[in-house]
């Protein structure tokens, strides 16, 4: 007889992999390698795993690119984001469980790809001003404001008690994809990550479109997921934006849903990381 318990463990798993592989083009989950980029049991490896520190710091993330004009405008001019929100996400989390956990050499593949894209997308702001997607500042926004996110997501839902010398480890280690994209500069410890943040701060603006991206990322569901969970890492992800960010895109900081996002998120996440354990 069929144990009920590893019953409902692989149909979880078999869920959340649904999410983030399109399983009616025949994707399947990237298998982890002794071989990849970075090694087993590194900072950066245990912050790429856990999924809803991943979540909630990718939304954030995502919200905060959007605020320098220069990534905004690459995403509307040529991306369909309105019409396939899911499929971008997806791609995003297709490359960084590539690139951290595959073979080195799917790794350097993948990034080769994205290097071949970012050459072909430019085009000019709305003031006349042209931008191109391997722009290495840009790319810097780009990265750090990712890197920050998923270790934010990280330390708020897993481990609050993570050391600084973890924290930079695990920026050492991104640094390695983010040069790889062309980015400059590139942070290597949480010190440099703040100051570069500061810096590229002054090169972000509020408009109608980052806003309206904004609104596109919380209330889309991604199929398979629970529209209560996805209220609650949306929750958690504005939560984790710095004031002015929400302000910017008009966000209000979540109050009475507060607690109970960060009571379902750390609920979802203890099952989740049980679930995968053991798979």
């Amino acid at each position: 007889m069929a144990d009920p318990i590893e019953t409902l463990r692989l149909k979880l798993v078999e869920q959340v992999r649904g999410v983030f592989n399109d399983t009616s083009q025949g994707q399947k989950p990237v298998p982890p390698s002794d071989d990849a980029l970075f090694e087993r049991d590194t900072p950066i490896r245990m912050v790429h795993a856990d999924l809803v520190g991943m979540m909630t710091g990718g939304i954030r993330g995502l919200m905060l690119q959007m605020l320098h004009p220069h990534a905004l405008q690459g995403v509307l001019d040529h991306s369909n984001f309105r019409e396939d929100m899911h499929g971008r996400l997806r791609r995003t989390a297709k490359f960084i469980a590539v690139t951290t956990f595959g073979h080195r050499d799917e790794a350097m593949k993948a990034i080769d790809r994205v290097n071949r894209i970012h050459a072909k997308v430019g085009g000019t702001l709305p003031d006349g001003t042209p931008y191109i997607a391997n722009n290495p500042r840009t790319l810097a926004w780009v990265h750090v404001v990712e890197a920050q996110s998923f270790l934010a997501g990280y330390v708020r839902h897993v481990r609050p008690d993570m050391s600084y010398g973890d924290r930079d480890e695990y920026y050492r280690q991104f640094a390695v994809i983010a040069r790889a994209l062309g980015a400059d500069p590139v942070p290597e410890t949480q010190n440099e990550a703040d100051a570069i943040f500061r810096e590229l701060r002054g090169d972000l603006r509020a408009s109608p479109e980052a806003r309206e991206v904004a609104q596109l990322v919380l209330s889309q569901r991604p199929k398979g997921t629970p529209p209560a969970l996805q209220t609650m890492i949306g929750a958690e992800a504005v939560a984790m934006l710095p004031d002015w960010a929400r302000s910017m895109l008009r966000l209000k900081r979540p109050v009475i849903t507060a607690l109970p996002a960060r009571a379902a998120t750390w609920g979802m996440g203890r099952t989740l990381r049980w679930a995968f354990r053991q798979n």
